[in-house]
């Protein structure tokens, strides 16, 4: 499959998607003060960002107050106090866990709500459960993504099936995820073939998400976005899970788009993302690139490097190879 766009054409396909909060939230349990969200959504704003993902849309029943944050749960009135009526062309996105959302009681019609977008995450085996999320997400008036996980341990005729049947269904477009931040540049290239050629067979676009574990999270989403990708996920700082995500700023400055615009998110970067690190830690870290190299869910690594030996790499490295 042919490349898409050249070094010196911008193409209007691209949409930039901000999951700072969403995504970083999972290294604060979704705390965040109300500066602090604020800051992130203006700089969206004055940046040209296309999407801003506020937070996750998570089932009260399952995560308890006060562990979690707001942006654990996304009510309406949380949204609203940061954006208002959001008089801006951002759009506000939500994650939407597949059997850790309320979503028949829990949304409202999109006439009703200043959310937008609603992504739905889902293992392979969770995809009829995020069918039935999709489609209702759909009738209610919102845009969809399903963001398909953990790909890197899916044989491939699972995926091929699972792309075939996600491709049916009434969702606008389908993430190659990188959970694991274990893809290297061309299982991303190959990937982001199949993912597109399912995906314009059935109508949709793809979408990349890419986690920094072996310091690719940049790299492979420029991979993905020459091959064709339209949706690009990014964070401010690389805020996010772990070793974290491909970096906003960084994004910016590649694409050759002049709707975009770098300054507020250095800005940001400035008065919000540097203060945070003073408390929480995330970014590329050799235990981070140890499961990445392994293929392995991260949550090991976080739990070393929250221990009191953190940089006890031989002894992690022993424990995740026996």
């Amino acid at each position: 499959m042919d490349k898409k766009g050249t070094w010196l054409t911008y193409r209007p396909d691209i949409k930039i998607l901000d999951c700072t909060i969403r995504d970083g939230g999972l290294m604060t349990d979704c705390h965040f003060d109300d500066s602090f969200v604020k800051g992130v959504y203006q700089a969206c704003v004055d940046s040209g960002v296309d999407y801003m993902e506020i937070g996750y849309k998570s089932s009260k029943k399952i995560f308890a107050r006060p562990q979690y944050g707001d942006w654990k749960f996304c009510d309406e009135e949380m949204i609203r106090r940061i954006v208002g009526d959001n008089p801006s062309s951002l759009k506000i996105a939500v994650m939407a866990d597949a059997d850790r959302c309320d979503y028949h009681t829990d949304f409202s019609a999109k006439k009703e709500s200043v959310i937008d977008l609603v992504r739905v995450a889902t293992y392979i085996h969770q995809i009829p459960l995020a069918l039935d999320m999709i489609k209702a997400f759909n009738d209610m008036g919102y845009e969809t993504t399903v963001n398909l996980m953990a790909v890197s341990v899916v044989n491939d005729g699972e995926l091929n099936e699972a792309l075939e049947i996600l491709c049916k269904s009434e969702v606008q477009t389908i993430y190659l995820v990188d959970s694991y931040g274990s893809l290297y540049g061309e299982e991303v290239q190959a990937l982001t073939r199949k993912y597109r050629g399912f995906a314009e067979a059935g109508g949709k676009q793809v979408g990349i998400h890419t986690h920094n574990n072996q310091q690719l999270a940049y790299a492979n989403t420029i991979e993905a976005l020459i091959l064709g990708a339209s949706f690009l996920d990014c964070t401010i700082g690389g805020l996010g899970r772990g070793a974290g995500n491909c970096p906003t700023e960084l994004l910016l400055g590649f694409l050759k788009n002049p709707r975009y615009h770098v300054r507020p998110i250095i800005k940001c970067l400035q008065e919000q993302i540097v203060p945070l690190r003073q408390k929480v830690q995330w970014g590329y870290d050799i235990p981070y690139m140890l499961t990445g190299q392994l293929n392995q869910h991260p949550r090991t690594a976080m739990e070393f490097l929250d221990g009191e030996t953190p940089t006890d790499y031989l002894t992690f490295y022993d424990q995740i190879i026996e």
